[in-house]
């Protein structure tokens, strides 16, 4: 009686974690799809960051040039190096856990 107990309680045990691990996947899998779907994105950010014109255009908004509603946080030195950084470190996590 006690082994049917311990059997019931294992199998319950196994199926929260079928079931915390589908859902894990099914998460992941879904923001690896959104992920993908901008790599174009991020290929073009780290061109323009490098650029000239980047250059060009964080002078322009430092010397007042630029219109004052104009959302730029592009022009900021840290926003595109931030995401290229954690870009970097998410493929670096993900080539240690395909291990």
């Amino acid at each position: 009686m006690n082994e049917d107990k311990q059997q019931i309680a294992r199998i319950r045990k196994m199926e929260r974690r079928l079931d915390r691990a589908l859902a894990a996947v099914k998460r992941l899998s879904a923001a690896l799809d959104k992920y993908e779907a901008v790599q174009e994105d991020i290929a073009a950010l780290d061109q323009y960051y490098g650029s000239g014109e980047w250059r060009k255009d964080f002078e322009d908004d430092e010397a007042g040039r630029l219109p004052e509603g104009l959302k730029r946080g592009v022009l900021s030195e840290d926003g595109i190096w931030n995401l290229l950084t954690d870009c970097k470190e998410l493929k670096d996590r993900l080539k240690s856990l395909g291990k």
